[in-house]
């Protein structure tokens, strides 16, 4: 039996559509994510912490769920919206339905509603807080949680994703990713090398900061050769030091960036003593180590299809992106360059220090179900790593 569940925006907008997953009621901020594919791989990007996802596309759980191609340990979003749950999917890799999957989880879904509707609310109106109940199925009451419910912005949402302790990372791309890959290393398709090749191609010790990091990315780096010390994104600069790495890493992670006052610090202090490579939030903290201001954009960037133009080459790469802030380009301090910009809005896309080995980029490069545009920024990263050993 179907069982009823709304959703209710702030502006007193109320949609109601049909449960699946689990029952009850959650608040967050109510965005949306253009990706035709991936709905797994969202699902558990710790970067949706606070917020409930619609999904663009019309018909998701085509290919259920991969126990493979989680990006994290469990789901940090609150609720998902889909148009048509596909219940019945087809995928020799699957081993559970999407609404099997919510429900273990405890995590609410909505289908049934007009997803064009609230996506065109949210991209007139900006996104906004809402409530999805299974529970409490009264608009008015619903409207007036979603007024009184906490905003994204100022919440420190990384202190809710962040691991406990220090950590090893040993897992390398799955197969099915890895005979796909357009990675390089000194000019060799890693495809083509062995476990061997690439322990003697790359001995370089990798730490990553983890502010909610999807596990793609210490994936690619390990795929790499590379030993891979994933530390938690309240560590300081000395525990990061003590490590002895040749290169950090700085992760995606969810919310508003200014709060994170620890982890700005800890970047500040890093900054001329390693070389940096940051993506998503990681860029954004680094931006504001340099001096940079961060701003909340109306709807965010959410989606596979971005497109983005590097200026150093003039070459345009279709990214995957997922973030509601961004760098202000007016702040900028003179050491700092601008090096690549959202060809949709023209927002600061990806940074480079003029004198430190640090640069970032405001999407994903280990994308997974992709693109595969960007995979060169890990060349860069490392090339970056081998400049800063050779003037040591």
């Amino acid at each position: 039996m179907q069982k009823t569940a709304k959703l209710a925006l702030e502006d007193g907008s109320v949609f109601t559509g049909t449960a699946f997953g689990a029952d009850g009621e959650v608040h967050g901020e109510v965005v949306f994510n253009t990706s035709m594919t991936g709905y797994q791989e969202i699902l558990t990007d710790p970067s949706y912490c606070g917020q409930i996802v619609t999904m663009t596309y019309p018909q998701i759980g085509n290919y259920g769920i991969v126990p493979e191609d989680v990006e994290s340990g469990g789901i940090a979003l609150q609720g998902f919206i889909v148009r048509e749950l596909c219940e019945i999917p087809s995928n020799y890799r699957s081993t559970q339905t999407l609404d099997e999957y919510l429900k273990a989880a405890g995590v609410i879904g909505l289908q049934g509603i007009d997803t064009r509707a609230l996506v065109r609310k949210i991209r007139t109106s900006g996104a906004m807080t809402g409530v999805l109940s299974t529970t409490d199925l009264d608009d008015e009451s619903l409207v007036s949680k979603a007024q009184s419910s906490p905003q994204l912005v100022g919440q420190d949402l990384v202190s809710k994703v962040i691991p406990e302790a220090a950590s090893e990372w040993t897992e390398a791309l799955h197969p099915l990713a890895y005979s796909s890959s357009t990675h390089s290393f000194s000019g060799k398709n890693i495809a083509t090398l062995s476990e061997d090749d690439l322990a003697a191609e790359s001995a370089y010790h990798i730490v990553a900061i983890d502010y909610g990091m999807k596990w793609n990315i210490p994936r690619h780096l390990k795929q790499l050769g590379c030993k891979v010390t994933v530390l938690p994104g309240n560590c300081t600069a000395a525990e990061v030091l003590e490590l002895n790495p040749d290169g950090v890493f700085l992760s995606n992670g969810p919310g508003d960036p200014e709060p994170l006052t620890y982890a700005i610090e800890t970047i500040r202090e890093l900054l001329g003593q390693v070389p940096i490579f940051g993506i998503c939030l990681g860029h954004q903290l680094l931006g504001l180590a340099c001096g940079c201001k961060t701003f909340k954009l109306k709807f965010g960037h959410r989606g596979a299809n971005q497109p983005v133009i590097n200026h150093a080459t003039g070459q345009v790469e279709i990214t995957s992106q997922n973030h509601g802030f961004a760098i202000d380009p007016e702040t900028k301090p003179d050491d700092v360059e601008i090096t690549h910009i959202n060809m949709n809005d023209n927002t600061v896309a990806g940074l480079r220090h003029k004198t430190h080995p640090a640069f970032s980029v405001q999407y994903h490069p280990e994308a997974s179900a992709g693109p595969h545009d960007s995979h060169y920024l890990f060349q860069q990263f490392f090339e970056s790593i081998s400049q800063a050993r050779v003037s040591s």
